[in-house]
């Protein structure tokens, strides 16, 4: 077992050490457990001085908006890094051309995208969360995703060596991406097309109000709780073609299903929920009982699309 790392073992940081920091309940859901040792860098230099010495068996944790994560009740060991408003920046480089860090919110990034006349990307308004979790998961809805835009990224790895990987580098599928696991997002360089102001400004209001009008976004959740079955896994369970998760969700009673404090949303059950109360394992074995269910009486194995981090508490 590594030794416990404290702020202490960090010599010439800038950024900010909160040790037992109580992350879980800073999350979407508002529950979960601490991380020991939480470090928020003040730049890319900063982060680069950090990684250079974090020792080689410290578990580390990546963390941003929390928008889609579960931080199990026992909490993170080691050091949990988090890129938030340090790491927001979003600029325009060209008339169809945005740059922006994994910080920046992904409303954020269509608001500035709609507001500089680029279309394309106003999808990322309906994705919860910060750009470095859209991209590393190729995150999509309305009928976009991240490998549709996407240029290339800026990368740091665990040993705090910055680089840019092209998009024509990168394996990308249905809410995967190959980056490896100790490497950072950093930013993303994304390309959409020139438009007017207020046809791209149309194209978002519809989204946000489809989103108000299907997605429990007042409460406290996350994003979609399980990705759409691929077409092979649905033909091999004997389903329609185009069958969603939600429905899945539906066919095997999870509408509504309620475990402790955690609920399937009643909006939308491919969303769940914290009624109040909730702990974050609630949230995991409601989730995981929905996955029962439709493996046993369908035949469909639905996979997290939700990140579950952290210990179990004992």
């Amino acid at each position: 077992m590594s030794a416990r790392v404290t702020a202490d073992h960090f010599k010439g940081i800038e950024g900010k050490f909160t040790p037992d920091a109580p992350l879980g309940a800073q999350s979407w859901f508002r529950c979960g457990g601490n991380a020991d040792l939480l470090f928020q860098p003040k730049d890319i230099d900063d982060l680069s001085s950090f990684l250079k010495q974090l020792p080689d068996d410290a578990p580390l944790h990546i963390v941003g908006g929390m928008a889609n994560m579960i931080i199990r009740d026992g909490g993170l060991r080691g050091v949990t890094v988090q890129l938030g408003k340090a790491f927001a920046k979003i600029d325009r480089l060209g008339d169809d051309t945005v740059q922006a860090e994994c910080g920046a919110l992904n409303g954020s990034v269509a608001a500035a995208c709609v507001k500089a006349g680029i279309g394309g990307l106003e999808f990322l308004s309906g994705i919860p969360g910060s750009l470095g979790g859209a991209a590393r998961m190729n995150a999509g809805a309305y009928g976009a995703e991240m490998k549709d835009v996407l240029l290339g990224l800026n990368i740091i790895n665990r040993e705090g060596e910055v680089k840019r990987i092209s998009r024509d580098d990168l394996i990308m599928s249905y809410r995967h991406t190959d980056i490896a696991k100790g490497e950072i997002v950093l930013s993303a360089l994304m390309r959409g097309v020139a438009e007017d102001y207020d046809t791209v400004k149309g194209r978002m209001n519809e989204i946000k109000s489809k989103r108000n009008e299907t997605q429990p976004i007042r409460e406290q959740t996350g994003g979609s709780t399980y990705a759409n079955p691929s077409a092979a896994e649905l033909r091999k369970a004997g389903l329609a073609e185009g069958t969603r998760a939600w429905q899945i969700v539906e066919k095997v009673g999870g509408r509504g299903l309620t475990i402790g404090g955690a609920q399937m949303s009643e909006k939308h059950c491919n969303f769940m929920i914290n009624k109040g109360g909730a702990t974050a394992h609630d949230l995991e074995f409601l989730g995981d009982e929905i996955r029962k269910r439709a493996l046993h009486d369908l035949g469909v194995n639905l996979r997290w699309e939700i990140k579950r981090i952290g210990e179990h508490k004992a």
